[in-house]
């Protein structure tokens, strides 16, 4: 089954993604955004939003444009826009009053006379012309970095876009430092026969261009759904309890995974109620460090110097304690919290011993009586075949003469 967008209409045209049910996971156009407005009848077509939302390269690359024109365009359809000295083609991902909260969450304005226009629907030879400039883009992809590479350029090539026109092509590539880009632009033109355009991105617009698997085993955040990349830093780990392992928690982009912000502001919101420089409780034993806090089970775990074990203690207990060092008191030992796993307790099955009461014997005169019962039904299936067995029609034959034992003396 396949959702609302994707489904047919009256014309028999497709809608939507076409992944037929999987819109959810972007695989044919992502960063997709729901229209739930989409069935709502127009009041005013004046009033109505002109700025359309297309996709290119399946949704890696997103703009808006003004549709100019009098047709009205649902989403999945392919249109021809306004290009750089020619004409590109893209397809409709978003149409409608949802268009103006994307415009204000990206800061554009409505009425901005440099947004370009929407020329027509795409006709067969634009989408002809658009799929041929299209599959240039692998081989161009390998041929470009070989030239990076020949001339020592510290930079990696991650994708290359061409114009549905076939006149310009954008080069987008990841570099620590500032490259020198003017012999390896005139090198690319005289190439490729095409305007070149040379785009930084970061570490993670590579990845979300690149797209793949993350450890969590659904795809990357940032291939899909995740729009502004905010900064992570290892103060999220911390707040969580997590072992600060660069592998672990590197996402495949290099740095750190941005789902480390996910779920910050809730433990933020957690620990709020525990006691604050608490870091350090004074006994008679010596001075309790603290090594980590539990806020599922509002827990903070001490530990004594020379002793390997750690003590769990109440919030309610470090406050008590905290309030006794104030006044100069330090308590012999520290009142411990009773541990109970919330976990049902596993019933552990009764097996029984049979080794030595099973012997190979025993397993031989099974088989054996095994076999004859086998041998047996077969016996018993044949005859009954043969009894089913039609007999042949008998003919007129002479009965045969017995000699009596007296003829048979005669004779002799």
């Amino acid at each position: 089954m396949s959702c609302s967008s994707c489904g047919t209409n009256t014309g028999g045209k497709p809608n939507g993604c076409k992944s037929n049910g999987g819109c959810s996971t972007g695989g044919c156009n992502r960063m997709n955004v729901h229209d739930w407005l989409t069935n709502l009848p127009l009041s005013d077509e004046d009033s109505m939003c002109h700025i359309i939302e297309v996709s290119f390269n399946n949704g890696s690359r997103k703009e808006f444009y003004r549709n100019s024109t009098v047709h009205l365009y649902d989403k999945g359809d392919m249109v021809t826009v306004e290009g750089v000295s020619g004409f590109d083609t893209g397809e409709v991902s978003l149409s409608g009053e949802l268009v103006r909260l994307q415009l204000k969450k990206k800061g554009v304005e409505e009425h901005n006379p440099e947004i370009k226009r929407i020329l027509r629907r795409a006709g067969d030879r634009d989408l002809e012309l658009w799929k041929q400039n299209k599959a240039r883009e692998p081989q161009a992809l390998m041929r470009a970095r070989s030239i990076a590479r020949q001339l020592k350029l510290e930079m990696k090539l991650s994708e290359v876009e061409f114009q549905a026109d076939g006149r310009k092509a954008t080069f987008f590539y990841t570099a620590d430092g500032r490259i020198d880009f003017r012999e390896l632009i005139k090198i690319y033109a005289s190439e490729f026969k095409v305007k070149v355009e040379m785009k930084q991105i970061g570490a993670r617009q590579e990845a979300a261009k690149v797209g793949g698997i993350g450890s969590c085993g659904r795809e990357l955040c940032c291939s899909t759904w995740l729009t502004s990349f905010k900064s992570v830093t290892t103060i999220a780990a911390r707040y969580q309890n997590l072992s600060i392992n660069q592998t672990k928690l590197s996402g495949q982009c290099g740095r750190l995974k941005c789902c480390l912000n996910y779920e910050l502001d809730t433990y933020l919101d957690a620990l709020q109620g525990f006691p604050d420089n608490a870091d350090m409780l004074e006994t008679t034993k010596g001075n309790a460090l603290l090594i980590k806090k539990d806020i599922f089970r509002n827990l903070m775990w001490y530990i004594l110097p020379d002793s390997n074990k750690h003590y769990p203690l109440s919030i309610a207990t470090v406050r008590k304690i905290k309030e006794m060092n104030v006044k100069g008191i330090k308590p012999e030992a520290l009142e411990t919290e009773e541990l109970v796993s919330s976990k049902p307790k596993e019933v552990e099955p009764d097996f029984v011993d049979v080794v030595g009461q099973i012997s190979l014997r025993s397993l031989e005169k099974n088989d054996k009586r095994r076999k004859f019962k086998q041998r047996e039904q077969q016996e018993r299936n044949r005859s009954n075949t043969r009894q089913q067995a039609p007999r042949p029609p008998q003919q007129n034959q002479p009965r045969p003469t017995i000699r009596k034992d007296k003829d048979r003396g005669k004779s002799n």
